[in-house]
């Protein structure tokens, strides 16, 4: 599994940070340098995907995704951390909290959910047919229509050019990617959130396209030490498009936790 650890190893607590279904480390980009202050950061790229490149199993599913952190934390040497996932990365959170909650400190999950909604999968249904019937570079091209506002693309188009161009040029398999949205689709963890103690902090975002904000309020009703945080803009990808005020969020919800 490739990693990375930025700030200082020798912090006392430390942080692993996983991304979306595109599964890559550099999403953390605006959030690196502000956890770098006070935690041991660990990002990576999920297994079957950037550097992590592998082809994932018949059945993949969301406790192989989870059991991948911890080899992750195995690797890094980090025995607990706090947990901060967006979307996917949020699900294999909730899913460690679930089978192995010595290992985590806490959850901060943007834009998660419990169970995939019917909405959402409408959402994966499109993009899958996309994919297949016109391609990968199609596909990547129509991606950010389900991540962020339409004003935010406008006033960001060479951005999402070069993004676009990065991976277009990467090593990407079309397989992996399908076998990773049916673990999304198949996801429903609703019965098991009671035995979710640790602290979860919950982003929500209220012009999310690709997941009803009402999802969180779900979890929110559900988990017992649980931190709701709404945020009126920035679509799926919030802590992209509206950073300063994500990384606002990050610093209460960790503040509260000393």
């Amino acid at each position: 599994m490739y990693y990375e650890i930025h700030g200082d190893p020798a912090h006392s607590e430390a942080i692993l940070l996983s991304s979306g279904l595109g599964g890559s480390h550099h999403y953390w980009q605006a959030q690196v340098p502000e956890l770098a202050k006070r935690f041991k950061v660990i990002i990576y790229d999920h297994y079957g995907t950037g550097k992590s490149m592998g082809t994932l199993p018949e059945g993949y599913n969301m406790a192989q995704m989870a059991a991948e952190i911890e080899t992750v934390m195995a690797q890094t040497e980090t025995e607990r951390a706090h947990i901060l996932g967006h979307a996917l990365g949020g699900l294999m959170g909730l899913q460690l909290a679930i089978q192995s909650p010595e290992k985590v400190a806490s959850l901060l999950l943007i834009n998660a959910w419990a169970k995939t909604d019917d909405h959402t999968k409408r959402c994966f249904e499109i993009r899958q047919s996309i994919l297949k019937q016109s391609g990968l570079a199609m596909y990547l091209k129509a991606q950010p229509l389900f991540l962020y506002p339409s004003e935010w693309m406008k006033t960001n188009r060479a951005l999402l050019d070069r993004e676009l161009d990065h991976l277009l040029s990467s090593d990407f398999s079309e397989d992996n990617l399908l076998t990773r949205i049916a673990a999304i689709e198949a996801f429903d963890v609703s019965q098991s959130l009671p035995s979710v103690t640790c602290p979860v902090g919950l982003v929500a975002t209220k012009d999310d396209l690709l997941v009803p904000y009402s999802c969180s309020l779900e979890l929110d009703k559900t988990l017992t030490h649980s931190s709701l945080y709404l945020l009126e803009h920035g679509g799926h990808g919030c802590n992209v498009t509206e950073p300063e005020a994500f990384n606002q969020l990050l610093e209460t919800f960790y503040d509260a936790l000393r």
